[in-house]
């Protein structure tokens, strides 16, 4: 059969596989394709291996020297070896000298090139001149060098191998023109065989090397791995994702160690607390990819405001935390400049988003201060920097010390209150805007405690959120308020006010429901009203509990309508029924100014086929502009204030029997009578 040549395609691979085998041979004895960590750990091992190479060397070449002094000339006896000794020394001091911790990946990787390449160069220098010296001497002096070349080449396999591409190259510079030196220029059966043997024992010692240097890099790696895998874990343990910013659990570990052994001679650190003021807004309008992506600027801006040796961190949703050495005045010439940056427009994806934040800064003076005291003074003046400084920063202060003890003293009162006997509602009617009629009635929370009297609600409920105690009050007042809903005409409806603390507790709403079922009264005739702050703080939470609400039959209202930060769009995207303008759109220094608004949000509210009510109204020009721009309801003091249940219904009475005794606006007054 005959021959037939290899196809173009497979000779083209062939010669491909080959080229690429020679590269990659290549790239490995260049150190080319070496892991940077292994290169690393070969540098660390070979500091205390290389030197000993050197002194092998050193030795081994002064000894061989010593045999041929007498029999080879001086310079090759004496000169060279010493020579040789010499550079093996100097580099052998060299590696005892270096310390890992003052070389770069790219500097180790030098060094490492460099100890092959001189390697190379002294193995070829040292087999040179032993090669020459078999001239010289008789058959003691040649196995003298055959026995060197072989001690030689074994002891620089061993000690290279944490470098085996050092250790191939050495071995190949002296076992190979060694063997061929005695094959070709100076045939010998016996020195061929010594020669072959030399030759033979290295490529197995070489082997072994290979198989451990193997067995090592995956060891080096698998190390890397896990130290890699740990330093992850540690920085997501202790690093908010998000932002880049600590997280809560390393920024209080690191208050506390910087708490820990102050003395009054300590200079004050400043804590503060940073909560964005309309990101919740922001977050449901434009999503949580834009959500994010601000909250991840807020990061950058952080790091950017706080030095290194300060301490900043991410500590809840949109709330940040930070630690800094500075007294009073210097903390709020600070955080007023940062309130400021914070503020200022996020531009993500053709979107402007404007946003604020408000700060609350407690100072540690003292010695001893705990942690826990700290954060919670801190927390305390960012509340009221929310409540009557929105934008700015507030630093804790004696006042605010008061207010924690009455606080405090308010809270022990709650606790040990008997809800039924000290709690109740007064009722304040509204009215329609064109009948004069009473339409709806709104509870409002009354408490009156043995020890303490009367408390304002404006106090007592925000102590309650804060204590948890919230739960129990707003049941108790739900009783209170059915209660007097039984003995109102069936055309009134009932108003109740819901905080975000009710809205987004589970367990109220569904003791609410159950009240509300027993009570025999129809749900239609409940309004559950809430604020848009109190809808804003989870929105997700709000419009499932609206939603459980409504779906029974009772009616939704928005509270303080113009004073948050809800989008239009959540007058579509939840069950509202109906609108209350907040009073200082009718009452108040700014009112008149505000009158086209307070126009348009009537026409808005006309527009979505939402009944409006407002609040606030205390004069008869009041009521005139109301009317005449649309609204439906009113409610105010030129109305009634808040009145208790049994003054209320003589009021109604009163209202039925001498309707004269209420404002009627002339013009309906002269209707009814013509009527």
């Amino acid at each position: 059969m005959e021959s037939q040549d290899l196809p173009d395609n497979v000779v083209n691979v062939i010669i491909g596989t080959g080229h690429l085998m020679v590269l990659r041979a290549f790239q490995w004895l260049t150190l080319s394709s070496v892991d940077p960590d292994v290169a690393a750990k070969q540098f660390d091992e070979l500091r205390s291996q290389v030197p000993l190479l050197y002194a092998l060397l050193s030795v081994n070449a002064m000894a061989l020297g010593y045999t041929h002094m007498g029999v080879a000339p001086a310079w090759m006896s004496v000169w060279v070896p010493g020579a040789l000794a010499a550079v093996s020394g100097i580099r052998a001091v060299t590696w005892l000298r270096y310390d890992p911790l003052d070389f770069d990946r790219a500097a180790v990787l030098r060094i490492l090139r460099r100890t092959i390449l001189l390697g190379c160069l002294l193995s070829v220098a040292y087999i040179v001149w032993a090669l020459g010296l078999t001239r010289f001497g008789g058959p003691d002096e040649r196995a003298h060098v055959a026995m060197f070349v072989g001690i030689t080449v074994i002891g620089c396999i061993f000690c290279l191998s944490h470098l085996p591409q050092g250790a191939i190259l050495v071995a190949a510079s002296t076992t190979v023109p060694y063997f061929f030196y005695y094959l070709v220029l100076s045939p010998s059966p016996v020195y061929i065989a010594i020669a072959l043997n030399i030759l033979l024992v290295s490529l197995v010692a070489l082997r072994v090397l290979l198989n451990g240097f193997s067995a090592f890099a995956k060891l080096v790696r698998s190390q890397t791995e896990m130290d890699r895998l740990n330093r992850e874990v540690t920085v997501l343990a202790h690093t908010d994702m998000l932002t880049g910013l600590p997280n809560r659990r390393l920024f209080f570990s690191e208050v506390e160690a910087r708490l820990a052994g102050r003395t009054a001679a300590s200079p004050p650190l400043a804590f503060g607390v940073i909560d964005l003021d309309r990101f919740k807004a922001a977050n449901d309008t434009f999503g949580h990819i834009i959500g994010d992506r601000i909250l991840t600027e807020v990061g950058q801006r952080l790091t950017a405001e706080f030095s290194r040796t300060e301490s900043v961190a991410r500590v809840g949703g949109d709330e940040f935390a930070f630690l800094i050495e500075a007294d009073g005045e210097t903390a709020m010439r600070r955080l007023d400049e940062l309130c400021r940056r914070l503020s200022e427009p996020y531009c993500r994806d053709d979107v402007s988003v404007s946003i604020g934040a408000s700060c609350g800064v407690a100072l540690a003076d003292i010695p001893n201060e705990m942690t826990d005291s700290l954060y919670e003074r801190a927390d305390y003046a960012l509340y009221q920097s929310k409540s009557a400084r929105r934008g700015q920063p507030t630093l804790y202060s004696a006042a605010h010390e008061a207010a924690v003890r009455s606080d405090r003293a308010i809270e022990a009162a709650l606790q040990g209150a008997d809800l039924d006997s000290e709690l109740c509602v007064h009722l304040q009617p509204v009215i329609d805007a064109r009948t004069h009629r009473v339409s709806a009635v709104e509870a409002l929370a009354r408490w009156s405690s043995p020890t303490l009297g009367a408390i304002s609600p404006a106090v007592f409920i925000p102590v309650a959120e804060r204590a948890g105690l919230v739960h129990r009050l707003t049941v108790k007042l739900f009783e209170k308020t059915l209660e007097g809903a039984a003995r109102l005409p069936e055309t009134v409806s009932i108003c109740f006010n819901l905080s975000a603390h009710d809205l987004t507790s589970p367990g109220t709403i569904l003791s609410l429901v159950s009240r509300l079922r027993q009570s025999g009264i129809a749900p239609a005739r409940i309004v559950f009203e809430l604020t848009e702050t109190a809808m804003l703080r989870d929105f997700a939470a709000a419009r499932e509990s609206l939603g459980l609400l409504n779906a029974m039959g009772a009616q939704v209202a928005i509270d303080d309508f113009g004073t948050g930060h809800a989008s239009l769009s959540y007058l579509r995207e939840l069950p509202i029924g109906r609108v209350k303008i907040d009073r200082s759109f009718v009452s108040g220094d700014n009112a008149l100014a505000r009158r086209d608004l307070l126009g348009a949000i009537i026409a808005m509210c006309r527009s979505l086929d939402l009944p409006c009510i407002a609040e606030g109204v205390e004069t008869e020009e009041q009521r005139e502009f109301l009317r005449s721009a649309g609204c439906d309801a009113l409610q105010g003091y030129l109305i009634a204030r808040p009145m208790p249940p049994a003054a209320f219904f003589d009021w109604m009475a009163d209202l039925t029997t001498a309707p004269e005794k209420v404002p009627v606006p002339a013009a309906l007054a002269e209707a009814s009578a013509g009527r």
